[in-house]
C-alpha cells in the first residue's frame, strides 16, 4: 500500500513548483491587466485579440476556448467591432457559422500590446541568463503541449 501512495505522490507536481507557477501567473496576469487598462481593453478582449493574432476561429470555438457564453461572446465581439479591432465573416466551409478575425487596426494593436508586455516583463525575465530564458521557454512550451494532448 505504501508503494502505491508514494508512486502517486511522485507523479504529483512538487508543491514548490506549483506555488511558483501560480505566483508567476498572478504576476503575469497583473501585467496583462495593467496593459489592458492602459489601452481601455478588458482582460477578456485582450485574450480575444491574442487568440486572433494567429488564427481565424468560429465564434462558437472562440466562446468555448474562453469559457464564455455565446451571448457574452457576441457582446464582446460587437464592442471590439465598434472599435475597429475585429470583424466577422461567414465561415468558408460552413456558411451558417461565423468567423472572427483581426482587422489591420486590431493587428497593429496586438503588436503594440506585445511590445508593452515584453517591456513590462523584462525586469522579471532579465534576472535569468539567456540560456535559462531559452530553457524556461522550452519547458513552458512542453508543458502546454502536454496539456493539449
Amino acid at each position: 500500500m505504501k508503494k502505491q501512495s508514494s508512486a502517486k505522490q511522485s507523479s504529483a507536481p512538487d508543491e514548490g513548483l506549483a506555488d511558483a507557477l501560480v505566483t508567476t501567473s498572478f504576476v503575469t496576469m497583473a501585467v496583462i491587466n495593467k496593459i489592458g487598462a492602459e489601452n481601455d481593453l478588458s482582460l477578456s478582449l485582450v485574450r480575444v485579440l491574442g487568440i486572433l493574432s494567429d488564427r481565424r476561429p468560429r465564434m462558437t470555438e472562440l466562446a468555448d476556448y474562453l469559457g464564455l457564453e455565446k451571448q457574452t461572446m457576441s457582446g464582446l465581439i460587437a464592442r471590439a467591432e465598434k472599435r475597429g479591432l475585429v470583424a466577422r465573416a461567414p465561415n468558408e466551409e460552413d456558411g451558417r457559422a461565423t468567423d472572427v478575425f483581426l482587422t489591420s487596426d486590431g493587428a497593429k494593436l496586438i503588436k503594440q500590446l506585445r511590445v508593452q508586455g515584453q517591456q513590462a516583463l523584462s525586469p522579471i525575465i532579465g534576472g535569468l541568463s539567456a540560456s535559462d530564458q531559452q530553457l524556461l521557454q522550452e519547458l513552458l512550451q512542453r508543458m502546454l503541449e502536454a496539456q493539449k494532448g
